[in-house]
């Protein structure tokens, strides 16, 4: 009786034991939504992460303050109760866009004191009157950006949410930013030091690096490894580590889309073979689940084939070059990041994904059940006598 006593006991230790665990997981799964995609956000499988990101929203040129196109503010508004509806617990970011002809405005922004309070007080407002927890900076690779006026934006960003915190008695808002790759051949500039103290976290833009539109040859357009002469996540994240960063501010990135290449000469189809451009659409990209259906429509046989060098997969068939990632990339990465202790990964974006493939692909192992635990050692208690040993 006594020893029945000491191992229920032991049991409901190990059970608060997993619960508190639980509790405290912060390996992060983020994923974009992009108010532009087909995919309603009534459709998302918000189960399947702990953060979601709606985009985006914009910095309007002249008065400096969040602008949310008006067809799509209903989107926005709902958003974060509509995706907790399947998952109560995950957690909403506003995504603002200073990328591609948002640029120039951001740029002004930041260089000015009165501009970066109104940017501020607007972000803070509108995460707060749609209900987000967090805001999300996407910045587009630009070597034009004063990097130490974007420190001072973090800095001042930072101490308005703590301010707002105080005064609405709520959770302060996350405060993220989505970093693309700067050219190696420039200095690594990011104010590092406060980026350390007033982020969050940084998602890592860890595609897009070799593109069809910009390159006349093929290339992995996100990499994981790869040579020296080639850009690859891998070497970038070191860059971060190297630069001062800890690897737990760091979320990974990973593309759900892909890039199609037209061959120069379908018999030269190696990476780096010389290319005429984009095929298939207009800029080449395409998002995985029309990836898949371009592959099946080749009929029985055709398969992608996956490059262990650069962790991706590609697909070749006459003058048609295809690198994108899969389950099996995708998987890969996933490890990487645990594996190099990083915060956790962030998806781009939902809507390509094929029925939850990718991102079923990504969830953490699934744990056993602590009853299915508690049932076996029990089980064995009964018909054997094992010595069970708790270390």
């Amino acid at each position: 009786m006594a020893r029945n006593t000491v191992i229920i006991t032991l049991l409901l230790f190990l059970s608060s034991h997993v619960h508190s665990s639980n509790s405290q997981e912060t390996w992060i799964r983020a994923g974009y939504w992009d108010s532009v995609s087909e995919l309603p956000v009534s459709d998302i499988n918000s189960a399947l992460f702990t953060h979601l990101v709606c985009g985006f929203s914009y910095i309007n040129y002249s008065t400096y303050q969040i602008h949310i196109n008006s067809s799509k503010e209903p989107h926005f508004s709902t958003f974060t109760g509509t995706v907790r509806v399947k998952n109560p617990s995950v957690k909403t970011l506003l995504s603002i866009s200073a990328r591609r002809e948002g640029l120039p405005t951001f740029s002004s922004m930041i260089n000015q004191s009165s501009y970066r309070k109104s940017f501020i007080e607007s972000s803070i407002y509108t995460a707060r009157i749609y209900g987000f927890d967090g805001l999300d900076l996407s910045v587009g690779p630009s070597i034009s950006i004063n990097m130490t006026n974007l420190g001072t934006l973090f800095d001042e960003w930072r101490v308005a949410i703590a301010s707002d915190s105080k005064k609405s008695g709520k959770s302060q808002l996350l405060l993220v930013m989505s970093a693309s790759y700067l050219p190696a051949q420039h200095p690594f500039t990011y104010p590092i030091d406060i980026m350390k103290r007033t982020l969050d976290w940084i998602h890592l833009i860890a595609y897009d690096y070799h593109v069809p539109a910009e390159f006349d040859f093929t290339g992995a357009h996100a990499a994981l490894y790869g040579p020296s002469n080639w850009v690859n996540t891998d070497e970038w994240i070191k860059e971060w580590l190297r630069g001062g960063l800890s690897a737990s501010k760091l979320v990974l990135g990973l593309p759900y889309h892909g890039y199609a290449w037209r061959l120069v000469n379908p018999d030269e189809n190696a990476i780096g073979a010389p290319s005429s451009g984009p095929f298939v659409t207009g800029d080449g990209s395409m998002g995985y689940k029309n990836i898949k259906s371009f592959i099946k429509g080749y009929g029985y046989g055709a398969a992608a084939v996956y490059n262990s060098t650069y962790v991706m997969k590609l697909f070749v068939v006459g003058s048609t070059w295809i690198n994108f990632d899969d389950v099996e990339s995708i998987k890969a990465k996933i490890s990487y990041a645990k594996e190099n202790n990083l915060s956790g990964y962030s998806v781009f974006q939902l809507s390509n994904d094929d029925n939850w493939i990718l991102s079923r692909a990504g969830r953490l192992l699934v744990k056993i059940s602590i009853f299915h635990f508690i049932f076996f050692i029990l089980m064995k208690h009964w018909t054997s006598d094992v010595s069970i040993a708790f270390e």
